[in-house]
């Protein structure tokens, strides 16, 4: 599996729920690496989407 890059993306403002033990634990990654938490779960589903099987299973 690839290394996660993180790096600057232009955004759109929307509103999602997430559970405070995944809250707390983004919170520490971001802190860790120097980048907001909004940048570091935007960064997530990026590396998530290009490198998830498709639908036909491959």
């Amino acid at each position: 599996m690839p290394k996660f890059i993180p790096r600057k993306y232009e955004k759109e403002v929307i509103s999602m729920r997430i559970s405070v033990e995944t809250l707390e634990e983004l919170d520490t990654k971001a802190n860790e690496i120097g980048i907001s938490r909004n940048e570091l779960i935007n960064q997530c589903i990026c590396f998530a989407l290009a490198n998830m099987e498709d639908s036909s299973g491959k």
